[in-house]
């Protein structure tokens, strides 16, 4: 199967590995594992809405979430908002489940998150549900002319460090 994200990696001649799997629900993590990859390598591509108006895609591994305030900071909105999935669909002219950056109807500007960056190939979908597409990050970063950015949502283990205490030991 063709998808406007696969002929513009062929147009560009971007090497490239197509690996389908049967879609049954939506989400980067049941991607991967429908494709026996890791989690962290299988990028989301979101969709996201900035107080002006305008729009922009987001490529983070599947194992992580964006932060909608670092991703202001890096975009120099006050504000960003995940897009609608009727806006989503409508912007990038892709159905919600195999929305792409590659060959997206109207070209947004794109962050990849940085520690999606630092892997040496990333899968992303075609732009159909159910493909989805290897590429060099190198080659991904030059084609989308990506920013990459830390917009990840720090994850947290266990309880909250506490200060350290004030009381002074007893001396009895």
């Amino acid at each position: 199967m063709t998808t406007r994200g696969i002929a513009l990696l062929r147009e560009h001649a971007i090497e490239h590995e197509v690996l389908a799997y049967r879609y049954r629900k939506m989400g980067a993590r049941i991607a991967a594992d429908a494709v026996d990859q890791p989690a962290a390598i299988v990028l989301k591509s979101l969709v996201f809405q900035a107080n002006d108006g305008s729009f922009l895609f987001v490529l983070i591994g599947g194992d992580g979430s964006v932060s909608t305030r670092k991703l202001g900071r890096a975009t120099g909105h006050k504000h960003v908002a995940a897009a609608a999935p009727r806006d989503a669909q409508r912007v990038t002219g892709y159905q919600v489940g195999g929305i792409s950056p590659l060959g997206a109807r109207t070209r947004l500007p794109v962050v990849l998150d940085e520690a999606a960056a630092a892997h040496r190939s990333l899968i992303l979908n075609a732009g159909a549900r159910g493909i989805l597409v290897r590429v060099s990050t190198p080659a991904l970063i030059r084609l989308l002319e990506a920013t990459i950015a830390d917009v990840r949502i720090e994850k947290t283990t266990g309880a909250r460090a506490r200060p350290p205490s004030t009381t002074l030991p007893s001396n009895s």
